[in-house]
């Protein structure tokens, strides 16, 4: 984040504008809705601009900018010229001073920028991308403008009306964010919208009269494998309500990031043979923060019941009798194949697909391989990149042929991926020399073949 977001109370503040045109204008419009006293400094000014000076009871100084001219008086200045050495020196003077600074359309010589705006007054939406692109900031507004209804200033009214009877009701800060989440959820909301504020004043009577502590719940949701807009919609509802978030090795920090920014994270990270958190002490974590009124998110790259444990972590949550939901996420061989241009199944090459885990028991894996030597069928080995070799040995010494195709998939659907393909006899020998590194995963069949001419990303 290179700009921090801010929102100023500039109520009968002084800020002042340099330049006396119409962008001088457009800006002393946006500082006029906020209630501030706009000074204007410029050897010209237009009648509409200087009108807005005197109904907010500013000054206009008809003179050229000048170094001489007191900027300390002042909240915030605006350089609202076209000519870039005057808005470079009202930038130097304001740095001297510390006074906050904004050159229209001029980012290097910017303190802080004007960010599109959505008013829905005491509600105020911002749209900025640090001066790269206007326009698209435009465009961002334009779209949240359809869907933030005009009532959502009403209702934070309303809320505000309402704030400190609830704080004195409802004392504990994550149980009051409940409550009011709940709320917004209920009808109440169309009350506010439709201006029927008795009825809505009578249903926030109800609920809070009929208030009582929240039941903890755990949600076990499956991230995906990696790319964040391959959540699901309820995925990233949940993961946005969430107090505490528990997570794997295997969700990415741009997912991670989509959580809830003041919810306490807690990272249970799972490596061969590494686990930072044993399996029973990460269901002792669901369990305790459940227990204690929190909503859990329990966080899992791919899919929670396929090679996740999830079944695992719900019966303990079913023992406690715990309330839990279960969200399915789109797990890695499916994800990562189609980033890959591998479709797992095709008529003219495989009818059937089988997910199988290729981590080692004592050194070997424990796979049916008999079973696996069928043709027509498309093998997908999660975690299998360490015994890869021995799962090839393996293949070839019950009668699959050695050059059947093989795709080695690194960090898929991740800016960061990597295919390697080859054949059963030398894929394990392209390991190293491509830098293959984990989480990956094994396609083995005829339908990598494919990849050469599906092959998107």
């Amino acid at each position: 984040m290179e700009i921090f977001p801010i929102s100023l109370k500039l109520q009968g503040q002084p800020c002042l504008i340099v330049g006396g045109g119409h962008i001088a204008y457009r800006k002393a419009v946006l500082l006029a809705k906020a209630g501030a006293v706009i000074h204007v400094v410029a050897p010209d000014i237009e009648q509409n601009l200087l009108d807005i000076v005197h109904s907010t009871h500013g000054q206009y100084h008809a003179d050229k900018f000048d170094r001489q001219i007191s900027l300390s008086s002042y909240r915030l200045v605006i350089a609202a010229t076209n000519d870039k050495a005057v808005n470079q020196a009202v930038f130097e003077a304001c740095e001297d001073l510390n006074v906050l600074v904004n050159s229209v359309d001029d980012p290097p010589h910017c303190r802080f920028m004007v960010p599109a705006i959505i008013d829905r007054s005491p509600l105020v939406v911002s749209i900025a991308t640090n001066g790269a692109s206007p326009v698209l900031s435009r465009q961002i507004r334009t779209q949240l403008e359809a869907s933030i209804p005009h009532g959502m200033g009403k209702l934070a009214d309303f809320s505000g009306k309402w704030r400190k009877a609830v704080k004195e009701q409802i004392t504990n800060p994550d149980e009051r964010r409940i409550f009011w989440e709940d709320l917004y959820a209920s009808p109440l909301k169309e009350q506010v919208f439709n201006d029927n504020l008795i009825e809505a004043d009578r249903l926030i009577e109800q609920a809070l009269t009929k208030w009582q502590k929240p039941k903890g719940e755990v949600y076990l949701v499956g991230a995906g494998p990696g790319d964040p807009e391959l959540l699901t919609l309820k995925a990233l509802r949940l993961m946005q309500q969430a107090d505490v978030v528990i997570y794997d090795r295997l969700v990415s920090p741009a997912i991670l990031e989509l959580c809830r920014r003041d919810a306490e994270k807690i990272y249970v990270g799972k490596a061969r043979s590494n686990h930072s958190v044993p399996q029973d002490g990460i269901n002792a974590l669901l369990v305790k923060y459940a227990t204690e009124g929190k909503r859990v998110c329990r966080l899992k790259g791919g899919d929670p019941f396929i090679f996740g444990r999830g079944g695992e972590e719900i019966q303990e949550l079913f023992a406690a009798n715990i309330t839990f939901q279960v969200v399915p996420g789109i797990t890695a061989a499916s994800g990562c194949s189609a980033y890959a241009g591998i479709p797992l199944t095709h008529r003219d090459y495989a009818q059937s697909v089988r997910f199988l885990t290729g981590h080692l028991k004592e050194g070997s894996p424990e796979l049916p391989w008999n079973e696996l030597v069928y043709e027509n069928q498309t093998l997908v080995l999660y975690m299998g990149l360490v015994g890869l070799e021995k799962i090839c040995e393996n293949l070839i010494s019950h009668g699959q042929r050695p050059n059947m195709p093989v795709a080695l998939i690194s960090k898929g659907t991740t800016p960061d991926q990597k295919v390697v393909v080859g054949t059963l006899a030398d894929i394990a020998s392209k390991v190293e020399e491509n830098h293959i590194q984990a989480p990956t995963l094994t396609i083995i069949g005829e339908v990598v073949s494919l990849r050469e001419q599906l092959q998107w990303q």
